[in-house]
C-alpha cells in the first residue's frame, strides 16, 4: 500500500513522526507536510504566492518534503507533481489536540484528509484529543489498525473519516465506535490588549459550552473514553432544504 501522510502541525511535529513510524509497517510511506504549523487554516489553498519546498531530514535520515503552504496545498502538490507512485491512502495527523464537533470546519488536519477524498483516494484524519497529553503511541497504533481496516470497507472514497483518540493509555480506552459530528460549541471571545507602543490588538480565547447531545456524538464518545470515528463528506448541500424550496418555488425566468 502506498500511503501519503500530512498534517497541520508541521512536518517537524512529534505527531507526524509517530504516525510515520507506525505506518511504515503497513506500506510505503511518503511525507508531504507544511514546513511550519498551519493549525486552524481549514481548507485554505495558496494562490498568490509560490509554493516552495524543502527536503526534510529527521534523526539524520530523509523524512519527507516540507511545503511552504497549507495542508490542502500539500496534498494537491503531492498528487499533481511530487509523487510518482499512485497513492492508495491519505492519512492526516497525528494532530496535537481534538478535532471534534464544529471545530472540524476550521481544522487543517481534517481538510488535508478531505482533499484526499476529493481526489478519489481513501482518507482519514487522526487527532489526539488533548493539548497537554504528549503520548502519541495509542493514536499511532490505532492509525495503523485503521489503515488496513479502511481498505476493506465497501464505501465510496468520497467519505473522509475523522478519528479522535482520548488522552488515555491503551488499557484505559474502552474501545472505538462510529460517531456523528457533535453539537458542542466554543463560544469565542476576544481579549483586548495593548502593545508597548499603545497599539490595540486582540487575542482570541475560547470558553467551552457543552450542548447536551446524544450517545452517538463524537465529543461524548471521547469524554467517555472511546475512540471516535466519524464519517464526513465534503458535499455541503442541504438536500432536505433543496427539495423543500424547490417544491414551494421551483424557479423561473422572472424575478
Amino acid at each position: 500500500m502506498k500511503i501519503l501522510i500530512t498534517n497541520d502541525d508541521g512536518i517537524y511535529s512529534k505527531g507526524i513522526y509517530a504516525l510515520y513510524i507506525a505506518l511504515k509497517s503497513v506500506g510505503d510511506v511518503y511525507v508531504v507536510a507544511p514546513i511550519t504549523e498551519q493549525s486552524a487554516v481549514g481548507h485554505a489553498i495558496t494562490i498568490n504566492n509560490p509554493l516552495k519546498i524543502t527536503k526534510v531530514y529527521r534523526k539524520n535520515k530523509y523524512f519527507g518534503i516540507g511545503v511552504h503552504g497549507t495542508p490542502a496545498d500539500c496534498v494537491k502538490l503531492a498528487f499533481c507533481d511530487l509523487l510518482n507512485d499512485r497513492i492508495d491512502l491519505v492519512v492526516s495527523g497525528i494532530n496535537h489536540g481534538a478535532n471534534l464537533c464544529n471545530n472540524i470546519i476550521y481544522s487543517g488536519t481534517v481538510s488535508a484528509a478531505t482533499e484526499g477524498s476529493m481526489l478519489g483516494v481513501r482518507s482519514f484524519a487522526v487527532s489526539l484529543a488533548s493539548i497537554e497529553y504528549n503520548d502519541f503511541e495509542v493514536a499511532a497504533q490505532f492509525a495503523s489498525f485503521f489503515s488496513n481496516y479502511i481498505m476493506d470497507l465497501q464505501i465510496s472514497n468520497s467519505v473522509t473519516f475523522n478519528i479522535n483518540i482520548p488522552p488515555l493509555q491503551k488499557h484505559e480506552i474502552k474501545g472505538w465506535k462510529w460517531t456523528i459530528q457533535g453539537k458542542t460549541k466554543y463560544m469565542d471571545t476576544f481579549e483586548k490588549r495593548f502593545d508597548p507602543k499603545g497599539n490595540t490588538y486582540y487575542w482570541m480565547v475560547g470558553e467551552r459550552n457543552i450542548i447536551i447531545g446524544g450517545p452517538d456524538d463524537d465529543d461524548t464518545a471521547v469524554r467517555q473514553g472511546y475512540i471516535s470515528v466519524t464519517p464526513l463528506h465534503y458535499d455541503l448541500c442541504d438536500y432536505k432544504s433543496f427539495e423543500k424550496f424547490r417544491s414551494i418555488e421551483p424557479g423561473g425566468k422572472h424575478f
